[in-house]
C-alpha cells in the first residue's frame, strides 16, 4: 500500500495564503480536465486560503493574455478560480513567456485585492516551471505537485523536458502522486526533493451503502474514451466474450472521441445487450453508479493514481485493474485483482473470478482502506510541508 506522508498535528497559526497553478482544470468544454487537482485545492482550503490559477492557450484570443474570474460555482467549486488565457503562437514553445507575463497580470490584480502567496504551489512540470519564477520574483517558495504520465511513458523530449528541469530543480518540493512517477521522473536523470502525496477522495460522497444482492452482476467502469486508448476500453470489451457461468452487464461512464468506435465494437462481439454507455456524469452520479455496482473494473495500460480507483475503493467495490503506474500501491489482495495491462485472457479469468464470490468481500475493509485519501488527510498533510518549506 501506499506509504503517505505523514500529516503533522494541526498548527495553531494563521492561515497560509497559497496560490495553485495548474494547465489542467474543469472549465465549459472540459468539465473533467484536473478534478484531481481542484479536488487538491478544496482538501487545502480547508486549512489555507486557495486562490487557483488555470493557464491555457485560447484560439482566437487578439490580446497576448487575458485574466478573467470563473464565476460558475459549479466550476470553482467555491474557490476564487482566475482563467489565465494566452494567445496560441505559431511557435508553441513561446507560449511559456505568454503564460509567465499571464500570471505576472493575474497577480498583480490578486494584490490589488489584499492577496499576496505565502507559498505556490504548481500543478504540473508545465505550470511547475511559471510557479518557480514567479516564486524567485516574489521571494517566496514553490512547490510543484506532478500528475503527468509522460515520464513513465518516457514521452517528454525537448521544451517539455526544460521546464521539467527548471521546475523540479528549482522547487523546495516536488509531490508526485505515486512512488511510480517519481521512478518515472528520476529515470530522466532529474533530481529533487520528494514527497509522494496521492489523490483526494470525497468520501462524504463515495461511501458504501446497503445493496440487495441480484442474480444480474453490475460491473462500472467510468474513464475517458479517447482514441489513444490508454484506459484499455477495447481489452476490456474483448476479454467480457470470455466469460463464462455468470449474468452480468457493464456500465461504462464517461464520453470522448472513441465512444462511437467502442460502440461499433460492442455490435460486433454481440454484446449490445450486455454493455450500456452512459456518457460523462456528475460526480454525484458516479457516485450512485457505485453505490449500485458489484465489482468496478479498469484495465489501463498506463496510469498513475486514478481518483476513480479510490473512489471505487471509498464506495466499498471490489476491484479489478491492472499491474502498471501507481495501482498496485493503492490496490492490494484485500481490495481486488490486478493483472497484466492488454491481457485480455488475464481480464477474463480476474473478472470471472470475482464474479463467482463478489459476496464474500468485505467491502466495509475497502471502504476503510480508503480513509487515508480523505481531503481532511491529504489537506492536513500538505499544509504540514507548506509549513516545514516555510519553517513555521
Amino acid at each position: 500500500m501506499l506509504n503517505l506522508v505523514k500529516a503533522q498535528p494541526e498548527s495553531s497559526g494563521r492561515r497560509l495564503k497559497v496560490l495553485f497553478m495548474t494547465p489542467w482544470y474543469p472549465s465549459q468544454d472540459q468539465p473533467v480536465s484536473g478534478v484531481f487537482v481542484r479536488e487538491h485545492a478544496k482538501a487545502v482550503h480547508l486549512y489555507d486560503d486557495v486562490v487557483v490559477f488555470h493557464s491555457r492557450r485560447q484560439i482566437g484570443l487578439r490580446k497576448l493574455w487575458q485574466v478573467i474570474p470563473e464565476l460558475d460555482p459549479n466550476l470553482s467549486a467555491g474557490l476564487p478560480t482566475w482563467r489565465i488565457l494566452h494567445r496560441q503562437l505559431r511557435l508553441p514553445n513561446l507560449s511559456f513567456f505568454l503564460e509567465l507575463g499571464g500570471a505576472l497580470a493575474g497577480l498583480r490584480l490578486l494584490r490589488q485585492q489584499g492577496f499576496r502567496p505565502d507559498i505556490i504551489h504548481g500543478h504540473t512540470y508545465t505550470s511547475g516551471a511559471v510557479a518557480v519564477l514567479l516564486g524567485k520574483l516574489l521571494r517566496v517558495p514553490a512547490i510543484v505537485s506532478e500528475h503527468s504520465s509522460e515520464f513513465p511513458r518516457k514521452l517528454l523530449k525537448g521544451a517539455g523536458l526544460w521546464k521539467a528541469r527548471l521546475a523540479f530543480g528549482q522547487a523546495a518540493l516536488v509531490l508526485p502522486v505515486s512512488l511510480a512517477l517519481q521512478r518515472g521522473i528520476e529515470a530522466y536523470g532529474l533530481r529533487a526533493r520528494f514527497q509522494i502525496v496521492p489523490n483526494v477522495v470525497d468520501t462524504a460522497l463515495f461511501r458504501p451503502t446497503p445493496r440487495t444482492p441480484d442474480s444480474t452482476k453490475r460491473l462500472l467502469t467510468v474513464a475517458l474514451l479517447d482514441p489513444s486508448h490508454n484506459k484499455g476500453i477495447p481489452v476490456l470489451l474483448r476479454s467480457l466474450t470470455q466469460l463464462q457461468g455468470q449474468d452480468w452487464q457493464l456500465d461504462i461512464v464517461g464520453d470522448g472521441p472513441a465512444r462511437a468506435e467502442y460502440e461499433s465494437l460492442v455490435k460486433d462481439l454481440h454484446l449490445t445487450d450486455k454493455v450500456i454507455f452512459h456518457g460523462i456524469k456528475p460526480k454525484t452520479e458516479v457516485a450512485q453508479f457505485m453505490q449500485k455496482a458489484d465489482v468496478f473494473v479498469l484495465p489501463s495500460l498506463w496510469e498513475n493514481l486514478p481518483c476513480v480507483l479510490i473512489e471505487a475503493m471509498a464506495s466499498g467495490l471490489p476491484i479489478v485493474s491492472t499491474l502498471t503506474g501507481g495501482i498496485p500501491e493503492i490496490v492490494d489482495d484485500e481490495i481486488g485483482y490486478l493483472v497484466p495491462p492488454g491481457n485480455a485472457q488475464a481480464l477474463a479469468e480476474a473478472l470471472t473470478r470475482m464474479l463467482a464470490n463478489v459476496q464474500g468481500w468485505d467491502r466495509q475493509r475497502i471502504a476503510e482502506k480508503a480513509q487515508r485519501y480523505t481531503p481532511a488527510s491529504i489537506g492536513k498533510a500538505i499544509d504540514a510541508l507548506y509549513r516545514q518549506v516555510l519553517h513555521l
